[in-house]
């Protein structure tokens, strides 16, 4: 049901434990790129109701929409919910959240060219190690951010693949460098046939491939490679690249 909508919200952020510290760390490459995607979309939405001054953690209903009003029992939920949180700008957006699920369930009209529910990528960075603080980057206590300008994340790349499945496999300690296998005789562009990513920690490297049991395991095709033992192409890519093969690896078993 559409009025369902704001308290469905308002459950996820009553679900959230903003202080465990451990989750944050666990899933930081997953929390940054979700971010990310939060101040793209934001950013879209400032620029076209020249909110820009308001960007990037603001009630972006105040701006679509200024006469909706969340309803009083959910307010009151809200803020008892809220109490304490640090910094006021999370609480900004928290209440955005469920602001814009009062207009999403009111059957607003909003434009097609702008971007998807801005507040997703906040909420599920939220679900998987609590809040942030701002200072001179965004510190998300296990990765940091720089906030750049509405201009530099409107022309960031999107990053839509948002399955629980995807993120938690973009999620493992180390510097991360992905590569796709490429399809012999046939373009990039056609998809590669498999991805790998080599993974460096505490200077020791590891090489993993994602298979199709869903899950990274050891492989030395990047070695032999190297060696001129495998003529399979490996191409460096993104990690928003590398999700959006995961998350195709993902549909295709289900």
């Amino acid at each position: 049901m559409a009025d369902d909508l704001p308290l469905r919200v308002l459950e996820r952020l009553r679900a959230i434990d903003w202080s465990d510290d451990s989750a944050a760390y666990e899933h930081a490459n997953s929390r940054a790129l979700l971010m990310r995607e939060y101040l793209r979309r934001a950013a879209g939405w400032a620029r076209a109701y020249r909110a820009e001054e308001s960007w990037p953690f603001f009630d972006i209903t105040e701006h679509v929409a200024p006469e909706v009003r969340t309803p009083s029992d959910v307010a009151a939920e809200l803020k008892a919910v809220l109490t304490g949180l640090a910094p006021s700008s999370l609480r900004k957006t928290c209440r955005g959240a469920v602001r814009w699920a009062v207009l999403r369930g009111a059957g607003g009209e909003l434009s097609g060219d702008l971007p998807d529910d801005p507040y997703e990528p906040l909420l599920l960075m939220y679900e998987r190690g609590g809040g942030y603080f701002v200072e001179e980057f965004i510190d998300l206590n296990g990765a940091m951010l720089r906030l750049g300008t509405v201009e530099s994340n409107l022309s960031a790349r999107p990053f839509r693949t948002l399955g629980p499945a995807t993120l938690d496999a973009l999620d493992v300690e180390g510097e991360i460098t992905y590569f796709a296998k490429i399809r012999e005789g046939r373009p990039r562009a056609s998809g590669p046939r498999g991805i790998v990513r080599r993974r460096v920690d505490d200077g020791r490297t590891y090489d993993e491939a994602f298979t199709r049991d869903l899950r990274w395991e050891p492989t030395d095709c990047l070695r032999l490679h190297e060696l001129g033992h495998n003529e399979t192409d490996h191409a460096g890519i993104t990690e928003i690249e590398a999700a959006a093969f995961i998350e195709l690896a993902v549909a295709r078993s289900a």
